[in-house]
């Protein structure tokens, strides 16, 4: 590594009733890994967007190359080798992979067509270069999100960009499409390419980065080589205070039984799904991707079809054929996908939080707005949702105050049983013991929770029991004191199988 690529000098970012960004002084060097790290709402992405043009910021100087550069869009980015790949991917899911790649900017023939057969070279060019097979006729929409991703750092590379930013790229990948990104991370890095790389997952940036960035409540902390930084410093600057117990996990007296599930088949199951879950307890279920964890919650939550099966709660058997049912039941579920399935990005937080018990704050038909505002307000304090007010829409919010958001809706309801779907992803350290301690409170009022969760620490730290899914059944279920991620991991891939309990 040698010399400066990019270097700003007192950025700085205002929103109405927020400062994103106070005075940001970074430099990021040619051919570096550079983590960017810090809770949500610390500012990472406002910074970024500004070196993608996507934002301009208010005051502050940006240089590349060491000469003053003017970011006044996503094009004028592209000009300066800034190629930036966002957690939502921007690609056209009905172009081919080659398309996609090209889209904007297709070489032309004399004639002003375009030159199709150079698209598809190129393309194939980019993609030996980076060590990815792909069909490049394949249409977007036909690939795995791991594929897509490739797409998009191809689309990167073929812009000759000198700086790749990514953004929770390792969100929704496997173990072995993560090493995948990895090696092709490294590979860009030995051709000169800087990469500015945003991650919740501090394993990973003990694995990847040269050096790391954090950031806390808009301000710039601290840049430090990974070698002079362990886990326990990096945690301390992002938050501000050291958090003694990752997983604040509290045991409570289990009740009766809450839910119970019996002899469930989904729509393309060959084995039934029994189980049950008790008031005060954690049920973490995990498993590989596709082994059909979300499937089965959706399933009882009636948000998918099942075929047959009983469900009870409190040892009366339900009946369940949309989310509505389980809802009026005293089901909820948060959903993995909290902006496509929890939230209502546009309307206010007054609405997204009363609208799973709106009948709690109408009187003859009509919404009490006093009513409504002081329950939703007396939630946003107890759940301490960052927001400058109640009227602010979550898409104005970070993610973990939007997972936040989601809660509330489920405890203005008063629901009994809380799926949890993946709570944490894509969450910062300080937010995800948070979010665990508003699981206590729950399991305090005598809730039951379910949680589906891929990252094995979370499964160990916070679940009294844990049941393994494989392929469509539940391999086994163990006790948390016996618990062990290789026991996990030996039933998630079907290597054993034990006795469900």
């Amino acid at each position: 590594m040698s010399g400066i690529l990019l270097e700003t000098r007192g950025v700085s970012k205002s929103f109405p009733g927020v400062k994103a960004l106070d005075n940001i002084n970074m430099e990021i060097r040619k051919g570096e890994v550079h983590a960017l790290i810090g809770e949500n709402g610390a500012g990472k992405s406002t910074f970024v967007k500004i070196l993608a043009g996507a934002l301009q910021q208010d005051a502050g100087s940006i240089y590349i190359d060491q000469k003053e550069v003017e970011i006044a869009n996503p094009t004028k980015a592209t000009e300066y080798g800034i190629s930036i790949i966002y957690q939502e991917f921007n690609l056209f899911s009905e172009l081919s992979v080659a398309e996609n790649m090209f889209i904007g900017r297709e070489p032309l023939k004399n004639n002003g067509l375009i030159d199709w057969d150079k698209v598809y070279n190129d393309a194939a060019n980019i993609l030996n270069r980076l060590g990815v097979s792909l069909n490049l006729y394949q249409k977007i929409k036909d690939l795995k999100i791991a594929q897509q991703q490739m797409v998009e750092i191809a689309k990167a590379i073929g812009v000759k960009a000198k700086l790749v930013i990514m953004d929770e790229p390792s969100a929704t990948l496997t173990e072995y499409e993560l090493d995948k990104l990895f090696s092709i991370i490294e590979e860009l890095k030995n051709q000169g390419i800087s990469i500015i790389y945003i991650s919740h997952r501090l394993e990973e940036i003990f694995e990847i980065a040269d050096c790391v960035s954090i950031f806390r409540d808009g301000q710039h902390i601290a840049t430090r080589g990974i070698e002079e930084l362990t886990k326990t410093d990096i945690i301390r600057m992002m938050v501000g205070r050291k958090l003694e117990k990752h997983f604040p996990k509290k045991d409570f007296d289990f009740g009766d039984v809450t839910l119970s599930v019996k002899d469930l088949y989904l729509e393309d199951s060959e084995q039934p799904f029994s189980f049950e879950v008790r008031q005060g307890e954690i049920l973490g279920i995990t498993g590989l991707v596709g082994a059909g964890r979300t499937e089965l919650m959706r399933a009882v939550f009636g948000a998918d079809p099942k075929k047959s099966g009983k469900i009870y709660l409190e040892g009366k058997e339900i009946h369940i054929n949309e989310p509505k049912d389980a809802i009026d039941h005293g089901i909820a579920l948060v959903p993995e996908d909290r902006k496509g399935q929890g939230l209502f990005l546009g309307l206010p937080l007054t609405d997204n939080i009363t609208m799973s018990n709106i009948n709690a704050v109408l009187k003859n038909g009509i919404i009490q707005h006093k009513i409504e505002e002081k329950e939703v307000s007396k939630y946003i304090d107890l759940i301490n949702i960052k927001t400058p007010s109640l009227q602010q829409v979550p898409r104005s919010l970070s993610g973990g105050n939007q997972q936040k958001v989601v809660l509330a809706k489920w405890f203005f309801s008063e629901s009994k049983v809380i799926i949890f779907d993946e709570p944490t992803r894509g969450i910062d350290v300080g937010a995800k013991v948070e979010i665990y301690n508003l699981m206590n409170k729950l399991l305090e009022e005598g809730k039951a929770i379910i949680m589906i969760s891929s990252e094995l620490p979370e499964v160990l730290g916070m679940s009294d029991r844990i049941m393994v899914i494989h392929e469509g059944k539940i391999q086994g279920t163990i006790d948390n004191d016996n618990a062990t991620q290789e026991k996990i991991m030996h039933l998630a891939t079907g290597e054993e199988e034990m006795e469900v309990v």
